[in-house]
């Protein structure tokens, strides 16, 4: 594990080095524990998580398991329990013992809800970005709420093309690319199917029902014009949390990689939020 100064050019280089299995960055207060998106590598969220540092946080970023060189669970250990066990094994390892705030983009959330559920001496607040975890689908015809696991491979494919054409999210398609998806399939590419299959398919709605009935602190932070997680999931991730504050923000699935202040304002609200 590496560490470095609040310093924007410092950071934007070690997340970089493609030898980077993780990152503390050196600020203030209690930790903040960052868990990014599906093909992505901390890497690509470099200049959001510098913003933060500067504007006071301790910032960590794990890369998960089978992305950006991170070893992927052994098969029995494929699934949301096993990152979160293996969240906790990398907390023991980065010296971290008190209870840190999670913040997760979408398959990051996910791991975060489970983290979360699993983990519950070592979670003091959570932060959801555009996560998946809810659990419901309705196509844009407005047919019947189903299931997420029923939503069409196709969809998903037209959903993330939407996104990636969209002038919002051109340059997190670029980045997420050159600096994530890419070398990731290449690296692993079975890692990055079978986390693809677990991120469409998940359901997390009884461990969130559990984190309420915790009265754990958790904050939806939400990207209006997402295209990639349907708003049927946000809606049921909002239910099953029974009504958590709520924080939209101008933008995509990806929003928060290009508009790095925003996303530092947003956090500094949602930390703040009861």
């Amino acid at each position: 594990m590496s560490l470095i100064q609040n310093s924007e050019p410092e950071i934007l280089e070690r997340l970089a080095d493609p030898t980077a299995s993780t990152l503390t960055v050196v600020g203030q207060g209690p930790p903040l524990v960052f868990l990014h998106g599906w093909g992505l590598t901390p890497r690509v969220y470099g200049r959001s998580l510098s913003t933060l540092v500067r504007q006071g946080h301790r910032v960590v970023t794990p890369t998960l398991p089978g992305f950006g060189g991170t070893p992927d669970h052994p098969p029995e250990a494929r699934s949301f329990a096993g990152y979160a066990a293996w969240l906790g094994r990398f907390l023991d390892s980065a010296g971290i013992s008190e209870p840190v705030t999670l913040v997760g983009h979408s398959f990051g959330g996910g791991v975060a809800i489970q983290a979360a559920h699993d983990l519950p001496e070592r979670i003091a607040r959570v932060v959801l970005v555009n996560s998946v975890g809810g659990g419901a689908w309705s196509a844009a015809d407005g047919r019947a709420i189903q299931h997420i696991g029923e939503r069409p491979l196709w969809d998903w494919g037209a959903s993330a093309l939407g996104e990636a054409l969209s002038i919002w999210s051109i340059v997190h398609t670029a980045a997420s690319l050159v600096n994530g998806f890419i070398p990731n399939t290449l690296r692993d590419p079975g890692a990055v199917w079978r986390t693809a299959h677990l991120a469409r398919r998940a359901d997390l709605r009884d461990e969130l029902s559990t984190l309420a009935d915790r009265g754990l602190p958790v904050t939806l932070l939400w990207g209006r014009g997402d295209r990639t997680i349907p708003a049927a999931s946000f809606e049921s991730l909002r239910t099953a949390l029974r009504n958590p504050p709520v924080l939209t923000v101008t933008g995509g699935h990806g929003w928060l990689i290009h508009d790095p202040t925003a996303f530092a304002a947003a956090i500094g609200r949602a930390l703040r939020a009861p």
